[in-house]
């Protein structure tokens, strides 16, 4: 979901300045455009449960008028060349309570007088309702983000607890289409208990799988977030963050559009590799974002990439323990 940020000044927790806002060059409807996104600090996730995420440090009591201060400090970013708005809450832009109808609506009728062709949200498959995207359609042309992880129930429930079903997100899903929106899917690489492995194929067939209910795939590399489950298993040296090798192989097998944006790549929290190819690995990662070429990943190569596919043949025989 997101990738780098640039803080705010003030409070960290001030109710009225965004979490993070930043511009970039994203691939949108088959071509780069130029994308202002924000991250608004509202009262957090009202599920707020899946074992990897730690966004709920970020969220504060916030009030409509608040959100709306907010969001026009990011507006201050926006220039003539943006086409593209995202926002994000770390929770679901359509929950009523997380976001207010009064500062939902403001939103949508500011991004409609200034121009802006198309607007990205976040929001879990129970808030997808007809009056909320209709809403949001209404005003200018919506893509709706949903954080699926894997078409895998059991990892979604057991490993993720993520709380929502398959089916949950393609009756959302096929809901959103047939009023005009746009649907993007959300998948997370490397869940927790999971070896390399078993991680890489279970990301690579719910990619396939989700391919006719998403207009847009987005890989999420499983990153090491303060106080979270994930973060005590790394603690004991029980998960280590997917190799950026992982992440190629997925990018090559799913059915475009496949994007992906490698935050903390390189680090010990992070998806990594050995640390002396990570960075051109993550660098050829946001430039197959812009092209969908998989040809630029045929030149990369590190001494690391043979203990990497060792890994892999190792932990077919751990008996289902990682080998971090």
């Amino acid at each position: 979901m997101k990738g780098k940020k640039m803080k705010g000044s003030g409070d960290r927790l001030d109710p009225r300045r965004p979490v993070s806002v930043w511009r970039s060059q994203d691939l949108v409807d088959g071509r780069p455009a130029q994308a202002l996104t924000m991250i608004l600090r509202t009262r957090g996730c009202r599920w707020n449960r899946c074992t990897m995420c730690g966004y709920a440090s970020e969220g504060a009591p916030t009030s409509a008028d608040d959100l709306i201060a907010q969001f026009e400090r990011g507006m201050e970013r926006c220039s003539p060349e943006v086409s593209v708005v995202k926002i994000y809450t770390s929770g679901s832009f359509l929950d009523p309570e997380e976001m207010p109808a009064k500062a939902r609506g403001q939103i949508l009728r500011r991004l409609q007088a200034a121009g802006i062709e198309k607007l990205i949200i976040e929001t879990r498959p129970e808030y997808v309702n007809s009056s909320a995207v209709e809403e949001c359609l209404s005003r200018l042309q919506t893509e709706f983000a949903m954080g699926l992880e894997t078409a895998n129930d059991l990892i979604r429930e057991q490993l993720i607890r993520k709380g929502f079903l398959f089916q949950d997100f393609v009756r959302a899903s096929e809901k959103i289409h047939r009023l005009g929106g746009g649907v993007k899917a959300y998948l997370l690489l490397k869940p927790p208990l999971l070896t390399e492995g078993q991680a890489l194929r279970d990301a690579i067939a719910s990619a396939r799988a989700v391919r006719p209910y998403a207009d847009m795939i987005s890989l999420n590399l499983c990153n090491v977030q303060r106080n979270t489950p994930v973060e005590r298993l790394w603690e004991r040296g029980e998960f280590r963050p997917p190799w950026l090798w992982s992440a190629l192989e997925v990018l090559k097998a799913a059915p475009p559009p496949v994007i992906c944006d490698p935050v903390g790549a390189g680090t010990r929290r992070g998806p990594h590799n050995c640390g002396l190819c990570d960075a051109s690995l993550a660098e050829a990662i946001r430039k197959h974002d812009l092209t969908q070429d998989i040809g630029i990943f045929n030149d990369l190569n590190c001494q690391c990439k043979k203990a990497w596919q060792k890994l892999l043949e190792l932990e077919e025989e751990s008996f289902g323990c990682p080998l971090c």
